[in-house]
């Protein structure tokens, strides 16, 4: 039984720091971030924020979809 295939990725703009970015996630990946948010007690852009200013060097797409794989096996999501 094969699943339907994954839209590509989705662009979003969110605010960090004072300044408008653009995203482009899956939407699997969205649908994660908000959950986490929602557990984190933070807006989406709140958690955004925490992460971006955690990351580094590392390009924040990849840190989001980090902190998703991280949460997940956690069990925190």
């Amino acid at each position: 039984m094969m699943t339907e295939p994954s839209p590509g990725p989705t662009k979003r703009s969110v605010t960090i720091a004072g300044h408008r970015t653009s995203l482009s996630l899956e939407p699997e990946f969205w649908d994660a971030l908000n959950r986490l948010a929602t557990v984190r007690d933070l807006s989406l852009a709140g958690l955004v924020r925490a992460i971006d200013e955690e990351r580094g060097r590392t390009n924040l797409s990849s840190a989001l979809r980090v902190a998703v794989l991280n949460a997940t096996r956690s069990g925190e999501i």
